[in-house]
């Protein structure tokens, strides 16, 4: 079956044809047809043309961009101007008004705390239902801001830490949350700094880490929005927290990985730096081809037994993956 997201991301490439969505995506023509066909229907897709010379591409773009100083900004201003003024934000309703507010709000307060810069560009653009936010700093970087600030030896490992949540530079004012929950309720979300990007995309469930070239001055945080199925603040807040606090993660273990298999300790220590403040952590091995003993042991026998009051949940484990884990766990009892 093909996905939609995959569609939309080949559309955003230019103009294309069913023949060509058919070839890339790997499908029939009639399958590919009948999704660009649904997608045109439902308005995020255009037809243009007849026969042969049938074209689809995505919508023009109604797009609001402004550019604010940080000195002295307010985030609720720049929602606030943003509604005001773009048609297209003014109509949100219900939910999706709610998670755009939530996502707003958010990002363009980690500009002002945290950017160090002088002014922060805030945009929005929308194509049928999907709808595409990014806010932009020139200060000095969100994963060098972190890594600095937490005497971390990389970028690399501050998205490390920025992906588990409750990772904050200013305990007293922040609780770490917002960037975690922001790329949880979106559809797709991107936050690139420096040489690195960290990528969560929701519709596919993943996760990962790309390089940056030429390397970026400032953050530039983006996120895309399906307007005609946005997920509910309430239901994502269920599900990270116990007694209202925040106490649930989700980590990828292969963003932590070297390659897709895990050897040593000092890898182990790594993922699990941090994750005391939980107590519930879901640990994610989907791509990992297999782990060694002495990072086994130490997830599930050292660190489980220092910190009994933490639940270790591994998910999306292969046959070896698992066998590592028990093997580990059973060395506990």
């Amino acid at each position: 079956m093909i996905d939609d997201s995959d569609v939309l991301d080949l559309l955003r490439r230019g103009p294309t044809t069913s023949t060509a969505v058919a070839r890339v995506l790997g499908v029939s023509r009639q399958a590919a047809h009948a999704r660009l066909r649904a997608l045109v229907e439902s308005g995020r897709v255009v037809r243009e043309g007849v026969a042969r010379a049938t074209r689809y591409r995505l919508p023009a773009a109604e797009r609001w961009e402004r550019n604010f100083p940080l000195s002295g900004l307010a985030e609720d201003r720049v929602l606030q101007q943003m509604v005001s003024e773009d048609a297209a934000m003014g109509r949100l309703t219900g939910e999706a008004e709610g998670l755009v507010a939530y996502v707003v709000t958010e990002l363009v307060n980690n500009a002002i705390d945290h950017s160090s810069g002088n002014q922060v560009t805030v945009s929005a653009e929308q194509r049928g239902t999907l709808l595409l936010i990014e806010i932009e700093d020139d200060g000095v970087g969100a994963f060098a801001h972190v890594r600095d600030a937490l005497g971390l030896p990389s970028e690399l490992a501050a998205i490390q830490e920025i992906s588990k949540g409750k990772t904050t530079t200013a305990p007293e004012h922040h609780t770490g949350e917002g960037l975690f929950f922001t790329s949880k309720a979106v559809d797709f979300f991107r936050l690139a700094s420096g040489a690195q990007a960290w990528i969560v995309d929701n519709r596919r469930e993943d996760m990962a880490v790309v390089a940056v070239e030429p390397p970026r001055q400032g953050t530039l945080a983006g996120v895309e929005i399906d307007l005609s199925d946005v997920r509910s603040l309430a239901t994502l807040f269920d599900e990270y927290t116990q007694d209202y606090a925040f106490a649930k993660t989700r980590t990828v273990v292969r963003l932590f990985a070297i390659g897709v298999r895990f050897v040593s300790r000092s890898e182990a220590k790594r993922l699990l730096h941090g994750l005391d403040r939980f107590r519930e952590v879901v640990l994610d091995f989907r791509g990992v081809e297999g782990v060694g003993q002495g990072f086994a042991d130490e997830v599930f026998r050292v660190w489980a037994g220092v910190h009994p009051a933490v639940s270790l949940e591994p998910v999306n484990m292969n046959e070896t993956v698992a066998f590592m884990v028990e093997r580990a766990r059973r060395r506990e009892g």
